[in-house]
């Protein structure tokens, strides 16, 4: 009988510890996709215009906007703050067909802000965050696209 007691608290110890293990394994890999920061050498309004050029010069498209500079100057925060989701209806086709998780990752956000001063432009790979999926050609999209933006992030440094 007591060791049926003991056996019980033993088990549930593991259990718990097992399950802790796991969310900090999952903690570590979502800690790990880190965005990709590059400082601008144009003033804000300059780096806007250069990303949309150089987003239609890379076969892509502005898909949508979010000034959120706009939005939070209603709660008095002044701040030079712009979103921009990029893409290609037909490499998100593709993208979509092979694996349609892939909407978290594509189209991409580039998000351009000032901060001290500095203008800075920042994304995340998309290959980091489709790292988990099991689909190469999506994989195979995301890497390249992944190539796509940092040409033209190039084209803002300079």
């Amino acid at each position: 009988m007591k060791t049926r007691k003991l056996r019980f608290p033993a088990l549930f110890i593991l259990t718990v510890l097992f399950l802790g293990t796991m969310g900090f394994t999952n903690q570590m890999q979502a800690q790990s996709v880190k965005p990709v920061t590059i400082e601008s050498s144009k003033d804000f309004d300059g780096t806007l215009a250069a990303i949309k050029k150089a987003v239609s010069g890379g076969g892509m498209m502005v898909l949508a906007e979010i000034n959120q500079g706009k939005i939070l100057s209603m709660t008095g925060l002044k701040i030079n703050a712009h979103s921009l989701f990029i893409g290609n209806p037909n490499v998100g086709k593709m993208a979509f067909s092979a694996d349609p998780s892939v909407g978290v990752a594509i189209p991409v956000r580039v998000n351009i802000y000032e901060e001290n001063g500095k203008v800075k432009v920042n994304y995340y790979k998309p290959s980091d965050l489709l790292s988990y999926s099991q689909n190469q050609q999506a994989k195979m999209i995301a890497q390249k696209l992944d190539g796509k933006l940092g040409m033209m992030m190039k084209m803002i440094a300079k």
